[in-house]
């Protein structure tokens, strides 16, 4: 498979705090990639870093072969669904797709799955700050879905999501990659992880402690579960990368 997104020996650190260390990662096309770790790991600071909203102080990203130090092209290709949906109250939740429709003219495919099987036309015309959090997260990834991306980044795409909702959604994702997307998924929830994911890359104190695929890393461990898996390697808590499965 095709790796979509290739970083190399990515750093960055914020005032004396080095967030990021010497991280080497793959995502590939077609494929689920989730990105854990503990709170502090350097999770959001990498996902960032591939967004290009924050630039590294070291290493390189590359996006289908270019370079993305000096391009931001590549972001038109990316759909991005943070962990908090923030819109601006005042819009409608049909006001934001709307914008975001507007912002990207060019790209006349759209994917409204979502939309229909969230039923969104039930209150996309209310104001944002009269939803609560689980419609505005289904707005949320509405948008993020909407315009067939090479590459969707959800961060915990399932929290504040009702049962049926988050089932959708898991289908969605399921279904896009299947049809060639690379996605990256950061959650807590390792469940969830083990049910989505193909890959894992476990980030530590900034740094990678494994990647590989989830069945390679519960063999190598022996453990049943994801969830033991990773608590098996923090507690071995070994500082060079561990690398299975290509």
């Amino acid at each position: 498979m095709k790796a979509l997104v290739e970083v190399r020996s990515l750093g960055r650190r914020y005032g004396t705090r080095q967030v990021l260390r010497d991280v080497s990662i793959d995502i590939v096309s077609g494929s689920v990639s989730a990105i854990i770790g503990p709170n502090g790991a350097g999770k959001t600071t990498l996902n960032k870093c591939i967004l290009g909203l924050v630039r590294p102080d070291a290493g390189t990203i590359c996006f289908d072969g270019m370079d993305t130090s000096n391009s931001i092209s590549h972001r038109a290709r990316i759909g991005y669904m943070p962990q908090a949906a923030r819109f601006p109250e005042a819009f409608t939740g049909r006001d934001v797709l709307s914008l975001l429709s507007e912002l990207r003219a060019s790209q006349t495919r759209r994917d409204t799955q979502l939309i229909e099987q969230f039923e969104l036309e039930s209150f996309l015309d209310q104001p944002v700050r009269a939803l609560s959090g689980g419609q505005r997260q289904r707005i949320n990834a509405a948008a993020a879905f909407m315009f067939r991306p090479d590459l969707l980044v959800l961060d915990e795409p399932t929290a504040g999501l009702d049962p049926v909702a988050s089932g959708i959604l898991k289908d969605r994702i399921s279904q896009v990659r299947d049809d060639g997307c690379a996605v990256i998924v950061t959650s807590h929830v390792l469940s969830e992880v083990e049910q989505l994911a193909d890959r894992i890359v476990f980030l530590l104190e900034g740094e990678v402690r494994w990647t590989g695929e989830i069945e390679e890393i519960l063999r190598e461990t022996g453990c049943s579960t994801l969830e033991r898996a990773i608590a098996s390697i923090m507690q071995e808590s070994q500082p060079q990368v561990r690398s299975v499965g290509r």
